[in-house]
């Protein structure tokens, strides 16, 4: 499960969010083949986890699904299946291989996920995340460079670069790829083969293959449109390598060898003899043949043993220590071998002396040397002793069939000569050894191929390509002629510098039919003369549930296997009352039936898990309710609507809504409805559900502050007697109501303030008839003041309070119209008495002034200076503590003159700031902004009363 969840997240965290434009722009039909089992799953299950930093790169990727097609078909339907969880309706048809391709090639988080899913089926190995991560490093250090290697990442353009981090979805909707980047793009080695894997080799019957981009989401073009690799392998010639991995000591001389040593050994100046004695006496000594040939024995003498072997060694040394020793039984093994010096000329890697132990063949000392050079041969090596050729040596019988016998023993003083090499060959494609071989004896075709270790099974002998070299005129290309056998192998020449390639057969069996869509075991079965749809689909139970009640045979009709589609009826098929004859390269498709223009229904309000539901057979409104987990305990069982649509006239839809009892049809069937396609069953909510547990909070200056639970339609004066009434030192006049539904309509009003004044254009803050220097020097100003204005309004939150006129006597105004009900949520704050009236705005002092009683406004403001120059005396305005303003267009409520009205403690006066230029619309659209951003100055002193 956290694999799944991890690649969920990896690739939803990229496509979810965004919707694909190609969906409804593609010329794909929209008949889906199914992904497997497990894919589908994969998706459908996943969870949020984190992002591994470690991914394969997109030309790893693409190596893999060059290798494996059949994975192109499980990502497309993973990415599809995040994207319909996701709201998105998509189906795998619509993308296309090049839009995948795209997809790979410019998202990050894509790769990632796709790297998790390939690494949990075996795709991909630790070593080849290591090899991701170390090529990740190196693209990091050359990020300046903005042009991609195209050896890299054939698919990263410019414009892919750009995009990295782009929608992908928007990448799937992109029309303009570069499909010879995909049909040209040269096949790599497959990771399993870069790191060799005796569980994971590369089989010789399966030939590389480019898989071109299909017009259509089928595995039969899949496997149509697939072309055999170009071989542009690098040959080498057959045998070099065995002498790239040598012992640097090699060329040093030996003491010892640790093998055994024949009786037939002849023994030389230098080698070193252990004698061992027991029986009449006890006793172990060595000697070592001098420069003479001969050994110092004790009691014995001397004794030339030199040309002699180690057997008649034995002898002759036991009968000369038996005379000496009486009952002395005597035994002699080789404690050192001699060293000889030979010689290794010609075409060879470090010619020159070789100091080697005796045992040695010309394969040892030619080892030692480093083998042959490029121009050196394999196939003979000349041992001379002396100026007498010894033999030759070919290496081909120890590297091909493992034959060291005729290489006879070195002597010191012998020459090795590797002359130049024969005539080459190099021979190519369905061959088990593909390698440059030299000849020797061999003229015939069959012989080389032979040496080539012979021909693979998957090889097309009827494609044999010959590249041959007319001696020093011109290059030709042959074949051999059709048909091609044994005979004609054998019988047809090669030649010095040919180059053979044997092409493959093609990588796809031409007798099978496809199976896809709905149907247990998608996939390929084998096709047979008059074979029928029946033979394929049996019956329901290859099917998965709820199947479509027709499928499609798309035929790849010649000669140039152009697709057509025909449909057939499933039922039919499976009663035995159709037969249809199927041939090579059909595709059976069966959709599913919610895949097909899926039935749906909705259902609303109070259930457990509202939302659309496929529509099965049959299906009632009970039984969507029991789908829908059954009812939420506010449920309405006494009715719930149906609405229901029909098409009149294949012309327009008709809706019509009906009540169903939906109680009484959950228990009797007589009582239920059965639904269509389209249908929307709502149940309600019992009236007054949502009043259920509230309450209001009642602070400030009450007898008892606190939380108080609301009765439906309570009004202010009730909550207030049960909260014990006001105290002795309230200020009934400064009360603030809170309320959410306020607060909202108050937000809204002021970002719809706010947008306005940063829409109105640059001239309307401007007065007609300006000059262009006082033009320029006022839209300054006024664009200064709109600033000023704007933050503001940013940084006065919405207050939410609701004006109210109450007094300390509740009964005096208690079910009037002052008496408001309570709404949930509602916060009642009593502030305490305040002792003062704030001057605020454009005045020399603004300040809080001691509250005197009967004193105007005016007399306030030429207490805090008075108004300065650039204030706006004809918009000065009054905010009373309840929270009520009043302004020069108020009315006749007050005097002539805003400055007239006599205030209350907690009252505040606002002088705003005088509009510079602009026209009469602009200058009213500045001073609501002002008294706006001052009308909640005292719900925000209600809290220092």
């Amino acid at each position: 499960m956290k694999l799944r969840q991890k690649i969920r997240f990896t690739l939803a965290c990229t496509l979810c969010s965004v919707s694909v434009v190609s969906y409804a722009q593609t010329s794909t039909p929209p008949a889906s083949p199914a992904a497997p089992v497990a894919a589908s799953t994969a998706a459908s299950s996943m969870a949020s986890a984190p992002v591994d930093s470690t991914s394969l790169t997109s030309a790893q990727i693409n190596d893999l699904l060059q290798q494996h097609p059949e994975l192109v078909v499980d990502l497309k339907s993973l990415v599809a299946d995040l994207l319909q969880q996701s709201g998105t309706s998509i189906q795998a048809d619509s993308i296309t291989d090049e839009q995948l391709y795209r997809l790979i090639a410019t998202s990050p988080n894509t790769r990632a996920g796709i790297t998790t899913w390939l690494q949990a089926r075996g795709y991909v190995s630790a070593s080849d995340l290591h090899r991701a991560d170390d090529d990740a490093r190196e693209r990091d250090a050359r990020s300046h460079s903005a042009t991609s290697d195209p050896r890299i990442d054939p698919l990263r353009s410019q414009s892919a670069l750009a995009g990295l981090d782009a929608d992908p979805v928007s990448l799937l909707s992109a029309t303009e790829t570069k499909p010879s980047a995909l049909q040209t793009r040269k096949p790599r080695k497959p990771l399993s083969a870069r790191e060799p894997n005796p569980d994971t080799a590369e089989r010789h019957d399966s030939p590389d293959v480019i898989h071109r981009p299909a017009p259509y989401n089928l595995l039969s073009l899949r496997d149509l449109y697939t072309q055999l690799s170009p071989d542009n392998t690098k040959l080498r010639r057959f045998g070099s390598d065995v002498f790239i991995s040598r012992d640097e000591n090699a060329n040093a001389s030996h003491d010892t060898l640790d093998v055994p040593v024949g009786p037939d050994y002849i023994l030389g100046s230098g080698d070193s003899l252990v004698i061992n004695l027991w029986g009449g006496v006890s006793q172990t000594f060595s000697r070592t043949v001098d420069r003479e040939g001969k050994i110092v024995l004790p009691e014995a003498g001397t004794l030339v043993i030199s040309g002699l072997s180690l057997g008649q060694a034995q002898t002759l040394i036991a009968g000369a220590l038996q005379k000496q020793y009486r009952n002395a039984q005597i035994a002699i093994t080789l404690g050192k071998l001699r060293t000889i010096r030979v010689y290794v000329v010609g075409d060879v890697q470090r010619p020159g002396a070789y100091d080697l132990n005796a045992l040695s063949t010309p394969l040892n000392a030619l080892y030692a040397a480093g083998g042959p050079t490029s121009v050196g041969s394999l196939r003979i090596v000349k041992h001379y002793r002396g100026d007498q050729l010894l033999g030759e040596v070919d290496l081909y019988d120890f590297l091909l069939r493992g034959h060291n016998t005729n290489s006879g023993r070195l002597a010191s003083g012998d020459t090795l000569l590797i002359p130049s090499a024969g005539p080459q060959i190099g021979v190519s494609g369905a061959v088990k050894r593909p390698a440059i071989y030299e000849l020797k004896g061999e003229e015939s075709l069959s012989a080389l191929l032979d040496d080539a270790g012979g021909v693979t099974v998957a090889a097309a002998l009827d494609h044999i390509t010959i590249d041959r070299i007319q001696v020093n005129h011109q290059r030709e290309t042959v074949t051999l002629p059709a048909p091609v056998t044994s005979a004609s192998l054998t019988t047809f020449q090669v030649r010095d510098g040919d180059r053979i390639h044997l092409g493959s057969i093609l990588p796809y069996s031409e007798r099978v039919v496809y199976v896809e869509g709905h149907v247990a075991r998608p996939g390929k079965v084998p096709y047979r003369d008059g074979l029928q749809l029946s033979d394929v689909l049996r019956s329901y139970n290859d099917l998965l549930p709820e199947p479509a009640a027709t499928g499609d045979i798309i035929r790849l009709v010649p000669p140039d296997l152009h697709a057509e589609t025909s449909q057939f009826n499933v039922a039919d098929v499976l009663i035995g009352n159709a037969q249809l004859t199927l041939q090579p390269f059909d595709t059976i498709r069966i959709n599913g039936r919610y895949e097909v223009d899926a039935p749906q229904v909705t259902i609303r309000g109070e259930v457990l898990r509202p939302g659309v539901y496929p529509l099965s057979r049959g299906m009632t409104a009970s039984q969507l309710v029991r789908m829908a987990g059954s009812f939420k305990r506010d449920a309405l069982l006494e009715s719930a609507d149906l609405t229901s649509y029909i098409v009149q006239d294949n012309s327009k839809v008709i809706s019509r809504r009906s009540a169903i009892p939906i109680a009484e049809a959950m228990q009797s069937a007589a009582a239920d409805t059965e639904l269509k396609p389209g249908d929307i069953l709502t149940i309600h909510q019992i009236s007054g559900w949502n009043d259920i547990g509230s309450s209001v909070v009642i602070d400030g200056e009450v007898t008892y502050p606190g939380s108080y639970g609301l009765q439906e339609g309570e009004r202010l004066s009730s909550v207030l007697r049960r909260a014990g009434g006001l105290r002795g030192t309230a200020y009934a006049n400064g009360a603030v109501l809170v309320r959410t539904q306020v607060k909202e309509l108050e937000e809204k009003s002021r970002e719809e303030l706010i947008r306005e004044i940063e829409t109105t254009s640059a001239s309307a803050r401007l007065a007609p008839n300006l000059s262009g220097q006082d033009e320029a020097t006022l839209l300054q100003a006024a664009t200064q003041q709109q600033n000023e204005v704007l933050e503001k309004l940013r940084n006065q939150p919405a207050s939410g309070r609701l004006v109210i006129h109450i007094t300390s006597d509740i009964d005096s105004w208690a079910n009037t119209d002052a008496d408001i009900e309570l709404r949930k949520g509602d916060v009642l704050s009593i502030p305490k008495r305040p002792g003062f009236v704030l001057v605020s705005g454009q005045v020399y002092n603004p300040s809080a002034i001691t509250y005197v009683p009967n004193q105007t406004a005016g007399w306030y403001l030429k207490h805090a200076g008075g108004s300065n120059d650039v204030a706006n005396n004809k918009e000065i305005f009054v905010v009373h503590a309840n929270g009520s303003v009043v302004g020069r267009r108020s009315g006749g409520t007050f005097s002539s003159s805003v400055l007239s009205t006599k205030l209350e403690p907690g009252d505040v006066i606002v002088v705003p700031q005088k509009i510079i230029g602009g026209s009469l619309a602009w200058r009213n659209l500045l001073t609501v902004a002002q008294i706006t951003s001052s009308i909640a100055i005292t719900a925000a002193l209600a809290g220092l009363f």
